[in-house]
């Protein structure tokens, strides 16, 4: 019995019609277990982000089927997608999208916020994933007051908060210096394992992904066969 927690099978989606239609995704087909990183690297317009949104339920395929943990997310109503994004699924993105007014602390608190976890409880989680991503000393600044790294890594912790089963990164390391992504990628990486917890990383910065247990290509919507790293 496969041990994968991510099954996506024959993944089609078109935006638009007729001569000016984009094929995004043709016939994507991957799987990801517990604890890997696969990173996903093509161009810009190849499908990288529209693969990340379909498998985390933000939009919905033509055709196919996403599976996490044997549960069909592409059959699912709305509000259960909404359900499972906010217990199982968390995102980091290139724009590290955080509030400018809040502390680092307020910012990773807000999808605890969201779930209406009780204060006790939310403010050990957000401890907890400061820790985690090496900000204890730094919960009280606000995002003006950190480097773009330490941004990340509030994303990061945001992302964490949730102690997500899978986590979907869409150009992380986007708008940091060389050094500070591949801190950041090494984090992820090192994340994943100790909290196995699924991961897919888009990137197409070379030595970042070195650091992915399996990097597959998509061109034009069309899925490459895995490389190694």
């Amino acid at each position: 019995m496969s041990t994968a927690y991510l099954v996506v099978r024959d993944l089609h989606k078109t935006f638009g019609a007729g001569e000016t239609a984009v094929h995004a995704l043709q016939g994507v087909s991957l799987s990801a277990e517990p604890g890997e990183l696969v990173a996903v690297r093509g161009r810009s317009g190849s499908g990288k982000t529209t693969l990340l949104n379909i498998i985390g339920g933000l939009d919905e395929p033509d055709s196919g089927t996403v599976a996490l943990d044997g549960q069909v997310v592409t059959d699912m109503s709305e509000d259960d997608r909404l359900a499972l994004r906010r217990e199982s699924v968390s995102y980091v993105f290139q724009s590290f999208g955080l509030i400018p007014i809040l502390s680092a602390r307020e910012n990773v608190g807000i999808p605890l916020r969201i779930n209406e976890v009780d204060t006790a409880e939310r403010e050990d989680r957000v401890a907890e994933a400061l820790a985690h991503v090496g900000l204890s000393e730094h919960v009280n600044q606000r995002p003006g007051e950190l480097s773009g790294g330490e941004q990340q890594r509030v994303g990061l912790a945001r992302a964490l908060v949730t102690r997500p089963r899978l986590l979907l990164a869409d150009e992380p390391t986007g708008q940091l210096d060389s050094e500070t992504g591949r801190e950041i990628m090494q984090l992820i990486a090192r994340l994943a394992k100790e909290e196995a917890m699924t991961t897919i990383v888009t990137t197409h910065d070379p030595v970042l992904l070195s650091l992915a247990d399996r990097v597959v290509e998509i061109a034009d919507g069309h899925l490459v066969p895995p490389i190694s790293p």
